[in-house]
């Protein structure tokens, strides 16, 4: 099993309800395949660099997570027939990315205490 991390940004125009559901949707198809779930952030609502769809903004989740290659094809087919996710990116973390992962989340560990 590979870990990997993914960043995707939902639709601004969704209600909070309507980003809860399709954050456990993902998380669900993730964990029915076999996935660990290492972690999950909620970054919440950021403007993007450049419009999307012709929005400005949009609600931005990170999930880090184990699971074996071929799970990824599915799961990013899936981002693509939902039309509440305007972009996402999956990439898979070597032992340097692991550790730098693992130290970043320490840090936001200690500032949230």
């Amino acid at each position: 099993m590979n870990q990997y991390e993914t960043v995707f940004i939902l639709n601004p125009v969704l209600s909070e309800t309507q980003v809860k559901e399709t954050v456990q949707k993902f998380e669900e198809f993730l964990t029915s395949r076999g996935a660990e779930m290492v972690a999950k952030e909620d970054w919440g609502l950021k403007k993007l660099a450049y419009e999307i769809q012709h929005k400005k903004s949009g609600f931005y989740h990170l999930f880090e997570y184990k699971v074996a290659g071929d799970v990824i094809i599915n799961l990013e087919t899936e981002f693509r027939r939902d039309e509440r996710v305007m972009r996402f990116l999956t990439v898979a973390l070597d032992k340097h990315a692991i550790s730098w992962a693992e130290r970043r989340r320490e840090k936001l560990k200690s500032k949230k205490a």
